[in-house]
């Protein structure tokens, strides 16, 4: 007599689940400190040197903090109007802002007055930058115009007035001085040399643009505005080549760590999300209590700040590992670890206690109970056994495949009220898109259409599952589809390339043997 055999459970690969090295990361960043300002923070920026201070921009102040302080090393408040955008130059010996009082000054980190002032703009000034090398200073304002001013001597070295409507954001090549980008509310984006004195590329964003950033390559510049923000492409005219909807209000200022790697987009929804810059997919997200109108990093990513509509400064630094070698092997020291005995969390709050904590176990489904259920042709009981709640998907469809094996899944499947088939028909549908799972639960769907194809009508609660099962079907089906053009337009470039290569190293060796003739 055959021995009879178990049932083996699959293992499946985890789909973005556990914990990434990429959230451990950005989960390291500690709790926030929380710092008052006097008013709404609308611009950060970190000084290029270290230890990379930053300033804060609310009001009619601007405030300078250490990278660890909580009150501000150094405050410039000799503006008559609300502030804009104080910026750091390069070397982070000088620093720029533009006001409401359509005046551009320039500040010396040593001192508080103001070093120079720049007169000329008709509105208020809500962007400044620092063109490549330092020597000169970009201005956008309301007025409609950008300006070029030389800091030597104060002069006006050029008018740009081409863009319609308010200029809100600037951004200058860190490698050209005669480069720089700029965005306005007239929804479009351009590409400035001063050289020329005019646009050299312009984009339309499509809302009106809030904030622009160039890509450390430059040859990639990000615009943001309305609920969207755009990549675009210089080197092939001002290409769009993806476009982020991740946010469901507006999308205030764009930020790049210090690699360049990774692009912190924040928004009045409240958060601040981070996308890989290679395929601009969102890694990591912060939320915070308030309308989010600025957020920055250091450039050694070890501080990152965001302001808020509320006046509310949040600084967050990375956690700092600490190893303590004990017999020879690296243990972590967290800081709730106390030196008189260990502490215990539960529910986020930290209790010392020398009494035994009693965790209850989680009752489990073994699989001998399944096995005995197949063992006794009771298909449809094992079936159920596994649809149970908090069952893991991955026993649940390893169940199912065995059934596929035996030949008994429509057995299984037969014989179920309503009750039954709105479990089924909910797992099938939250789990059909996982490809983990597709091969099988596709099998399954078909079988249970199949069978209750001829009972529709008896009950709406199951029609409906059953028709948005159809139309999720029909999707997987257009999906592979697509997939299936896609790998043979791939295999003919790869085939092509082949041939390519092989008619190259032909000649290649055609050349070698006339040579040796």
């Amino acid at each position: 007599m055959a021995s009879y055999r178990p049932t083996s459970i699959f293992t499946y690969p985890q789909l973005g689940g556990g914990t990434s090295p990429e959230s451990t990361f950005w989960r390291s960043y500690k709790s926030p400190v929380d710092i008052k300002e006097y008013g709404a923070v609308t611009h950060i920026d970190f000084s290029p040197v270290p230890p990379h201070p930053f300033a804060v921009t609310a009001s009619t102040r601007i405030h300078v903090y250490g990278q660890n302080a909580r009150t501000p090393e150094r405050t410039y408040s000799r503006f008559r109007d609300v502030a804009h955008c104080g910026v750091f130059r390069h070397d982070g010996r000088l620093l720029v802002a533009g006001s409401n009082d359509a005046v551009v000054r320039l500040f010396d980190m040593n001192g508080r007055a103001a070093l120079r002032s720049f007169s000329g703009h008709t509105r208020a000034v809500h962007a400044v930058s620092f063109l490549a090398g330092g020597l000169k200073v970009l201005s956008a304002s309301d007025d409609n115009s950008v300006c070029l001013w030389d800091i030597a001597t104060s002069a006006k070295l050029g008018v740009f007035a081409e863009h319609s409507d308010y200029v809100r954001t600037a951004c200058a090549s860190r490698f050209n001085s005669n480069l720089f980008l700029t965005g306005s509310y007239d929804h479009s984006v351009r590409i400035f040399d001063a050289r020329e004195g005019k646009t050299i590329l312009t984009v339309d964003h499509g809302h009106p643009v809030e904030s622009v950033l160039l890509l450390p390559s430059e040859g990639i510049f990000i615009s943001a505005g309305g609920r969207h923000v755009k990549v675009w492409d210089t080197k092939l005219g001002g290409r769009l080549l993806t476009c982020i909807r991740g946010h469901h209000k507006t999308v205030t200022k764009l930020a790049l760590n210090g690699a360049g790697n990774r692009l912190l987009v924040s928004s009045l929804d409240r958060h601040v999300k981070v996308y890989d810059t290679t395929n601009y997919k969102i890694v990591h997200s912060f939320d915070y209590p308030a309308s989010v109108l600025s957020a920055a990093i250091s450039a050694d990513d070890a501080t990152l700040a965001v302001g808020m509509t509320n006046g509310i400064l949040t600084v967050r630094h990375r956690k700092a590992e600490k190893v303590s070698r004990v017999g020879g092997t690296v243990a972590k020291v967290g800081k709730w670890q106390s030196r008189r005995g260990l502490r215990y969390r539960l529910n986020g709050k930290a209790f010392a206690s020398n009494k035994a904590i009693v965790i209850p176990k989680t009752s489990k489904l073994h699989l001998s109970t399944i096995d005995k259920l197949l063992k006794s042709f009771e298909h449809s009981q094992a079936l159920d056994a596994v649809l149970l709640p908090h069952t893991s998907i991955g026993l649940q469809v390893s169940i199912m495949q065995e059934l596929i094996r035996r030949g008994k899944l429509e057995n299984a499947l037969a014989g179920r009220n309503d009750k039954q088939l709105v479990v089924l028909l909910n797992l099938l549908i939250k789990h059909l898109f996982d490809a983990r799972y597709t091969n099988v639960l596709v099998t399954v769907a078909e079988n249970l259409i199949d069978i209750y194809s001829p009972s529709l009508g008896t009950s709406s609660v199951v029609d409906e599952r059953i028709v948005k099962l159809l139309n999720l079907m029909q999707l997987e089906v257009r999906y592979q589809e697509n997939v299936m053009e896609i790998m043979g337009m791939m295999d003919t470039l790869f085939a092509a390339t082949v041939s390519t290569e092989n008619m190259e190293v032909a000649g290649d060796n055609s050349s070698a043997a006339d040579s040796t003739f």
